[in-house]
């Protein structure tokens, strides 16, 4: 039994192992650049809509309003790219109940490369925000000693977030796999059923965990710098 799809080798390219890890990766990218394509080559304005594009309107309208109702911003500006965190997520994870399918996710390299994507994001829009004086600026404050202090809790909760997805989905792959093995004749289905609901609890866990990182980094800078400093004047 493999607890990671990195164990999975394929072959070699020079230096470089290709193994699951980043086969299964490129095969959810094409799967969705392909899908979203086909979903969106004939948008309409006026009824009837496609079946596709009414499912793309919910999950559109659904992603919008969980990022307003936790940044309490305009959401726009940061659906892209908690959207496509969501949908990446989501997709390997509900792929892995088909046959063969080793789920990226299960492996810790994606979910490091995940949680840094959102480690990132978190200044990105910080400085969209207040400007990158300002967002440096907002370390600072209130007095410079908590600078170190601020650096660490951004860099352990991004360890979190990656060692939070990557123990789920490991775990739930283990404890299928077992169940499997001891009874195979009444488990199977059952444990496909509750892949699935892990699978899309976990992807919407760590989007909404992102969209969290990010609104506080920007609320936190707002108001930090709107805070006077113990030198400033009141």
């Amino acid at each position: 039994m493999t607890l990671s799809p990195d164990e999975i080798v394929y072959g070699t390219i020079g230096p470089f192992a290709i193994n699951a890890t980043l086969v299964f990766t490129w095969v959810v990218m094409a799967l969705l650049v392909i899908v979203s394509a086909l979903v969106t080559r004939s948008l309409r304005v006026h009824s009837p809509l496609a079946r596709g594009q009414n499912v793309l309107e919910a999950l559109v309208v659904m992603i919008l309003d969980q990022i307003e109702d936790i940044t309490q911003h305009d959401p726009r500006p940061y659906l892209p790219f908690v959207g496509t965190l969501f949908l990446f997520i989501v997709t390997a994870n509900v792929l892995a109940v088909v046959p063969g399918f080793h789920p990226p996710t299960g492996s810790i390299t994606t979910t490091a490369a995940l949680a840094i994507a959102v480690f990132l994001a978190v200044p990105v829009f910080g400085i969209a925000r207040v400007g990158l004086r300002g967002y440096l600026r907002g370390y600072l404050q209130p007095t410079p000693i908590m600078l170190p202090f601020t650096i660490i809790g951004e860099l352990s909760r991004t360890l979190a977030l990656a060692v939070r997805l990557f123990g789920n989905i490991m775990s739930g792959t283990v404890i299928v796999a077992l169940l499997l093995a001891v009874t195979p004749l009444f488990f199977p289905v059952v444990m496909q059923a509750f892949g699935l609901l892990i699978g899309v609890i976990q992807a919407y866990i760590f989007a909404i965990l992102a969209i969290v990182y990010i609104a506080s980094g920007t609320t936190e800078t707002d108001r930090r710098l709107q805070t006077p400093g113990e030198g400033d004047a009141p």
